[in-house]
């Protein structure tokens, strides 16, 4: 699989039925399919999939308050990390937000993600606050927010 044969689209409901068996299995266990669903079916949220010939490799949401974008979630296949998917998705992500003329884009990251944060700072997010105890009352969040 090459970068350059991911297509990025907005997720569809075929998209998220796709997901349903494989979202535990084959992505992180952070969302069941029920709460990827709730938040697919979000007036104020927007998805989009990656996809390697016709297969969804990775997801990505925003919900949208105001004029800002909270990046809900970047998940790529455990079999396809370290691809550049994640970038992808992030790419498309500050596009959509750019379009939607939003003033930021705001997202939390486990401090012990260290792929993640080293992402988000690829892309100029800057660390603005530290949410303690965050993930499973142990793991701080880390706040970063980009300035469109």
């Amino acid at each position: 699989m090459e970068k350059n044969n991911i297509e990025v689209s907005q997720m569809s409901n075929d998209d998220l039925l796709d997901l349903k068996d494989s979202l535990l299995n084959e992505f992180d266990d952070f969302w069941t399919y029920n709460i990827l669903e709730q938040e697919f079916n979000n007036e104020n949220t927007t998805y989009i999939v990656a996809k390697d010939d016709n297969l969804v490799v990775g997801f990505a949401g925003i919900l949208v308050i105001m004029d800002e974008a909270n990046i809900m979630n970047i998940v790529t296949k455990k079999d396809k990390r370290k691809l550049g998917i994640g970038s992808l998705l992030l790419e498309k992500l500050i596009e959509i937000s750019k379009l939607k003329k939003l003033a930021s884009i705001t997202l939390e990251v486990n401090e012990k993600n260290i792929p993640a944060i080293n992402l988000y700072k690829k892309y100029n997010f800057q660390q603005v606050g530290i949410r303690k105890k965050y993930y499973d009352n142990t793991d701080a969040a880390i706040l970063m927010t980009l300035y469109l």
